[in-house]
């Protein structure tokens, strides 16, 4: 690497940290300097895969150097505020995992932390970058389909990972299901229907296969309503076999369906499809880079690595993180009471 390479720090290496390290390595510009790890399994493995990185079990040795320019967090949800806050107030850039935090008081501090730093703080919705679902976001905002004025966006795959020493599946330290990965949906309607204001409506509704356990959404639908009077579904089975995703969105004009599927959401060789139809003619709609996860993931450091050399914008701010989260926090609300909730 360059002199004037981007110098990454990692916190988080787990099963998707792994994959931020790899997009780290295989981005041009970027360098990962250093990772820190929540066990010494974890931080032998990283030595192994990247000899060229320091590597700790304290993140907090890694916040206080002062070679890096960006630190990419990817730990469990209840600690996204700890770490994020340290980042920050150690006056480096920052890459955060969905979701932003658990509680809006955790957002807000955060926004507040970068805001006092004057750093660069981005959350993961690497869905953005996607080259088809952000096409569908280029066409709405070319007018294809007029007014846009409904978004469905559905999920459809196998239970979720356990996550490490099963967090995923203890609500004390998930915070709550919906800001698992509905929070990507949601994040995905919202910016499909930016043109009908900010959403100020939901109501929620969810049930549980596991006995027991009905705070484990495995079923899942919002409805979620905006200032402009567009309103979208938000759907998610984890009941489930594989990974298959679709948008719908339709305008006073036309329509566009999209779909994606793959054994495993974490694949690089899914199939997927976009489909347009301008109020005459359906057309289909070339994607010639591939989608999914993993290629959004290393779009997503690329847009970091561009927005710290060259200022070019970043995909997903900390204001969107925390609408997110909004969002999702709504629909729990929702669900626990069996009413809408004002946004």
């Amino acid at each position: 690497m360059s002199d004037q390479a981007v110098r990454f720090g990692l916190i988080g290496f787990g099963a998707w940290g792994q994959h931020h390290a790899n997009a780290i390595r295989v981005t041009e510009g970027a360098e990962l300097v250093a990772v820190a790890a929540s066990s010494q399994t974890s931080a032998d493995l990283a030595k192994h895969h990247y000899p060229e990185a320091d590597v700790y079990t304290d993140y907090r040795s890694l916040v206080a150097r002062d070679d890096l320019d960006i630190v990419d967090v990817v730990v469990p949800s209840y600690l996204h505020h700890e770490v994020a806050i340290a980042v920050l107030e150690s006056d480096k850039h920052l890459l955060l995992e969905k979701p932003m935090g658990i509680s809006l008081e955790q957002c807000d501090e955060m926004i507040r932390a970068a805001e006092s730093s004057g750093r660069l703080f981005a959350v993961g919705h690497e869905l953005r970058l996607s080259s088809m679902w952000g096409k569908a976001k280029a066409m709405i905002d070319e007018g294809y389909i007029g007014d846009p004025l409904y978004a469905l966006v559905e999920l459809s795959r196998n239970p979720y990972r356990l996550g490490a020493d099963g967090w995923r599946y203890d609500i004390s330290r998930v915070g709550s299901w919906v800001l698992e990965e509905p929070i990507h949906f949601f994040d995905l309607a919202r910016w499909y229907l930016q043109a009908s204001g900010n959403p100020n409506k939901i109501y929620a509704t969810a049930n549980s296969k596991q006995e027991g356990h009905p705070e484990l959404h495995d079923n899942f639908s919002a409805i979620m309503h905006f200032q402009g009077g567009a309103y979208a579904v938000v759907s998610q089975t984890l009941a489930a076999f594989e990974h298959h995703q679709t948008i719908k969105v339709t305008g006073t004009k036309g329509a566009l369906w999209a779909a994606w599927s793959g054994a495993m959401d974490r694949t690089r060789h899914p199939t997927f499809a976009l489909r347009a139809f301008d109020g005459e003619t359906v057309s289909d709609i070339p994607i010639e880079k591939p989608t999914g996860e993993l290629f959004e993931l290393e779009d997503q450091i690329a847009t970091m690595v561009a927005a710290i050399g060259q200022g070019e914008p970043l995909h997903c701010t900390g204001h969107d993180g925390r609408w997110s989260v909004a969002m999702c926090l709504a629909a729990e609300e929702s669900i626990r009471s069996g009413q809408p909730v004002m946004l």
